[in-house]
């Protein structure tokens, strides 16, 4: 990582105008894609796909598809981007609680699997499916299995906006008959959690699906249910640098809750996001200003609740590890005192790292945060009318090279965005108002 940051300095990359960038390491995630297509190995029929929203970038999307990944998209701007990266139609899956009539038109019309989220939804399909649909379909379930440690993660408790819930009275019986009812009807999706969730939460929940669809599949009398979504969620350590869990850990904690997923009988889909990018990625900002409050050390930089937005929001759940450079990109070396790592923001709780041992930064300093290749820089907050900052993928082999796979946002951009184009429409009604 030294080497690509002293790099990435050294070309202008990381520059007074431009103070801040986020680094995609290529090879790495070409490694983490393999040990996810490793640790299901020998498992007939597996579609393992990218959920688009953890880093909704074209160019990864397409490094991902060339991979052999399919790609989750939850919104129309999603699917946009799964479609300029080149996944097929059959290899897409659209998931999103609040689909339209237009976009489930669409899909359905391209062939992309679609994954209703609710028993009002199946019959809006019902309406909407057109003769000879080449889209598989599935309906999304709530195993109600409980929540992890951060709430906002799980997605299996027993109010989750997600999916219809198994637990609530009836529930279980009208999904039964949704499939009976509905032949083309063939796919049973649910999604536990992510970060915060336990291997064994996240299991029991998968396993609770598979015992609806050998249900359901008993009650229609023969096999309808040919494929089971059970979504990603596999958290990630942000202590160090060590993967854990690993993928292997969990297709085994799978194996030994439900060992009849992996028998050939059920094709499976795959969800993950966080857990194939996090690692391989990783946030470089220049120090801006370094003081003093309170007798606290604080070290002002251009990363903040614009690209670390949950980190900065829920500190207790998104903690990040911090690297500290010199000007050059060398590590710094000397007494170690506790400073705050705060960011660009105007308000208060912008601060990445409190109270955090690091060497003693100063003005022209880079700090870097780690484990920040999903998310982070690909889904930036606003705040300030800050621009988005350049994102870059590198390999490092010997040699460092670094290519562009966003560029900078421009203030014109983020004018035009904020609407310049209408500077004087609320000036017009007025005037109208006037004169009227």
């Amino acid at each position: 990582m030294g080497a690509v940051l002293r790099q990435a300095i050294g070309s202008g990359l990381l520059r007074t105008e431009q103070p801040v960038a986020g680094f995609l390491d290529v090879h790495g995630i070409r490694g983490s894609v393999a040990a996810l297509h490793a640790a299901f190995g020998g498992v007939p029929n597996v579609l393992h796909t990218f959920a688009a929203k953890a880093a909704s970038l074209v160019p990864v999307l397409r490094l991902l598809a060339e991979e052999g990944m399919g790609c989750e998209v939850a919104s129309p701007g999603e699917l946009r981007l799964a479609r300029d990266a080149g996944f097929a139609p059959e290899r897409v899956v659209l998931d999103s609680p609040a689909k339209t009539h237009e976009e489930i038109t669409e899909a359905l019309a391209w062939g992309i699997a679609l994954n209703a989220d609710n028993l009002d939804e199946l019959r809006r399909i019902d309406e909407l499916r057109p003769a000879g649909c080449m889209s598989v379909i599935g309906l999304r379930v709530n195993p109600q299995v409980g929540g992890g440690t951060i709430g906002a993660m799980s997605t299996a408790t027993a109010t989750s906006k997600f999916g219809v819930a198994l637990r609530d009275a009836g529930n279980r019986a009208a999904v039964i008959r949704a499939f009976a009812d509905r032949p083309w009807l063939t796919r049973l999706h649910a999604h536990v959690g992510s970060q915060g969730c336990p291997l064994d939460l996240i299991a029991e929940g998968i396993a609770e699906t598979y015992r609806l669809a050998e249900e359901i599949n008993a009650a229609v009398g023969r096999q309808q249910i040919t494929s089971l979504d059970i979504g990603g969620g596999l958290p990630v350590n942000f202590a160090d640098a060590e993967i854990r869990p690993t993928f292997d850990d969990y297709a085994a904690a799978l194996r030994a809750t439900v060992p009849g997923l992996f028998d050939g009988r059920y094709g499976l889909v795959t969800e993950f996001g966080r857990s194939l990018l996090a690692k391989n990625g990783f946030i470089a900002a220049r120090v801006e200003y370094a003081k003093q409050a309170g007798g606290r050390r604080i070290a002002v930089t251009h990363a903040g609740a614009q690209t670390a937005t949950r980190t900065v929001l829920m500190p207790g759940a998104w903690p990040l590890r911090v690297g500290a450079f010199d000007h050059g990109g060398e590590p710094l070396t000397g007494p170690v005192v506790a400073q705050d790592i705060a960011g660009p923001c105007c308000f208060a709780g912008d601060v990445v790292a409190e109270d955090r041992a690091l060497p003693v930064l100063s003005e022209g300093d880079f700090v870097v945060l780690y484990d920040t290749g999903a998310y982070y820089f690909s889904t930036p907050w606003a705040y300030n009318s800050l621009p988005r900052p350049a994102v870059y993928g590198y390999t490092h082999t010997g040699t460092v090279r670094l290519t562009p796979v966003r560029d900078a946002q421009t203030l014109d951009e983020i004018a035009a965005e904020s609407g310049a184009r209408h500077a004087d429409r609320l000036l017009e009604l007025t005037s109208a108002g006037q004169t009227s």
